[in-house]
């Protein structure tokens, strides 16, 4: 299984499993095929979705869970570790390399 390991200067470097690096660059829409860049201008933004993308998937779970007990049906199962889990030490990088006015890179 392929890696993705974001880079800066502020912060030690992150890495996640492919599914979960593209994922996240999806929701930040930024193209997971190649080398990329997220610019510290861009931070504020990029949170905000990784939040939003969360608070949406936690509602949806919710809504599953609801929707089969009102069926009489056994309640789906979702991941383990939660997108919220996951995205945790990705915005804290995002925060910290805002805050230093530094670049994140993957794939160079």
């Amino acid at each position: 299984m392929s890696l993705y390991r974001f880079k800066s200067r502020e912060t030690g470097d992150l890495v996640m499993l492919e599914p979960t690096g593209q994922r996240v660059l999806d929701i930040l829409g930024k193209d997971p095929s190649g080398p990329g860049i997220i610019l510290p201008e861009q931070m504020a933004a990029a949170v905000q979705a990784l939040r939003d993308a969360v608070v949406q998937e936690e509602a949806e779970q919710k809504r599953l869970k609801e929707e089969a007990e009102a069926n009489g049906d056994l309640p789906p199962e979702f991941d383990v570790v939660s997108l919220r889990l996951r995205c945790a030490p990705f915005i804290e990088m995002l925060q910290r390399c805002e805050q230093a006015g530094v670049e994140i890179v993957w794939g160079v």
